[in-house]
């Protein structure tokens, strides 16, 4: 697989914390949501390096308990069904903005 984010897939990325991995997570989805209506290239490019760095915190070890793997995976349906498909789970952009909002304020308190 080639990989956008080359560092972290060989193993910098499950040095990071969970909340760490789900804040930058978050900041690739905000990135493009903030996208979307003006340049949908850079939108794409930006929900694809999410889902990359969604799959590598699938694949994280430590990431497979207390429910976190099955949140991991949910978290990834919908993110492909609202950028890819008809949204069918009806998301909005405030939803995705409250969602990640709290891990990276977890994220910046372990700092």
């Amino acid at each position: 697989m080639k990989y956008q984010h080359k560092n972290l897939a060989n193993g910098k990325w499950k040095e990071l914390s969970f909340f760490q991995q789900m804040a930058n997570i978050g900041s690739e989805v905000i990135r493009a949501i903030n996208w979307k209506d003006k340049n949908s290239k850079y939108s794409q490019m930006a929900i694809d390096r999410a889902l990359e760095l969604l799959d590598l915190t699938i694949t994280d070890k430590k990431n497979h308990k207390r429910g976190r793997l099955k949140e991991l995976l949910r978290l990834r349906e919908l993110l492909v069904d609202y950028f890819y498909f008809d949204n069918i789970y009806r998301s909005r952009d405030a939803n995705w903005n409250n969602y990640f909002l709290a891990f990276n304020y977890a994220a910046n308190r372990l700092l």
